[in-house]
């Protein structure tokens, strides 16, 4: 069930107009397309990971995290679970950091390789998600300090289109934990180029260019 974004996270006036309706529309075949053939693909190794995540510790399978979505509404994220029950942060307020002893035994193989990530391909056949997009942040991730809304100007202009499973930031290796205002003024600046220059072309270079990022360890 999606939910109106509380008042003062993402500022009225700061929000992006909507897309044009056949750009829009391309996108969203493209997403049909791209995500159908993926998860046909997928559910067979989706499944024995699954099997995994249930055998390794106790709770859910799936992890479901609000994120910030198109037009700053937000929508359950979906995720195989990778830390263990008791210790789950739906709102990201204690971002990951390398050998957090949260995270699960399984958990620590599918954080690197983005396998946990595969279950967003049903977000995206629910609308809430696109294949290629600016990722979608956790509704109280930080950055020095600071809520990211706060700590960019025009952030929520990212938020102009559906957030994605991959992106131009990611294959630009603008991805994992972001610490520092400078880290994500990275990505925000790839996120609105992505928006500016969108095409169905760039989508294909950015699919094509995610498993070489994930590859480098981006």
């Amino acid at each position: 069930m999606r939910h109106a974004l509380t008042p003062g996270t993402v500022p009225a006036a700061s929000m992006p107009a909507a897309p044009r309706p056949r750009a829009a529309r391309l996108k969203r075949a493209e997403d049909l397309l791209v995500a159908g053939a993926a998860l046909t693909l997928a559910a067979p190794p989706l499944a024995l990971l699954a099997l995994a995540v249930k055998l390794d510790s106790p709770g859910p399978v799936v992890f479901r995290q609000p994120r910030v979505g198109r037009n700053g509404r937000l929508f359950p994220l979906f995720k195989l679970r990778t830390m263990h029950h008791a210790a789950a942060d739906p709102g990201g307020r204690r971002l990951a950091r390398p050998g957090d002893p949260r995270i699960t035994r399984v958990g620590r193989v599918l954080r690197p390789t983005r396998l946990d990530e595969l279950p967003q391909l049903v977000n995206v056949l629910r609308g809430e998600m696109s294949v290629v997009g600016p990722r979608p942040h956790a509704i109280h991730a930080r950055a020095g300090g600071l809520r990211y809304p706060e700590a960019v100007a025009g952030y929520a202009r990212r938020h102009a289109v559906r957030p994605g499973i991959t992106g131009l930031a990611q294959v630009r290796g603008w991805c994992g934990t972001t610490h520092s205002v400078a880290q994500l003024r990275g990505r925000v600046a790839c996120d609105r180029a992505y928006i500016a220059r969108w095409s169905l072309r760039l989508d294909l270079a950015i699919l094509l260019a995610t498993p070489l990022a994930l590859a480098r360890g981006r």
